[in-house]
């Protein structure tokens, strides 16, 4: 969707949804009313989270604007990042290419396993008594 220079994309992982919007700027990011800084502690999220902008040259001149439910940490990272990146495709469709190379347009589809009935978890089993 798109409203005078503004981008909107949505970008999901695991259980994590991200409502992202991208409009020219000085590169000010805000994730659910706080600054990138405040909300993401670990800077190696920050950095991850900021990926898109650096392969496509781009560092700087857009403004984004998210808002994240769901999920943890790692989770919302994700699925902001798969929102910048539909919203930067938006913007400009030649920057797909760059993008999917890195594995950004494609969204996450690593889960956790569900728990099976009579078992301890998704794959561990109770100990096996012969007597």
């Amino acid at each position: 969707m798109q409203k005078e220079n503004v981008f909107y994309a949505t970008g999901k992982r695991k259980t994590a949804i991200a409502r992202t919007w991208l409009k020219p700027g000085n590169g000010e990011v805000i994730i659910n009313n706080r600054p990138i800084d405040d909300y993401f502690k670990i800077e190696n999220d920050r950095t991850d989270l900021m990926q898109p902008f650096v392969l496509t040259n781009t560092l700087g001149s857009y403004d984004v604007k998210v808002r994240v439910i769901g999920g943890g940490i790692s989770g919302q990272m994700g699925a902001i990042r798969h929102g910048i990146t539909r919203a930067l495709i938006q913007a400009d469709p030649d920057r797909r290419l760059t993008l999917k190379k890195a594995g950004f347009v494609k969204r996450d589809p690593r889960a956790k396993e569900r728990k099976k009935y009579g078992q301890k978890g998704a794959r561990a089993r109770f100990q096996f008594s012969k007597r």
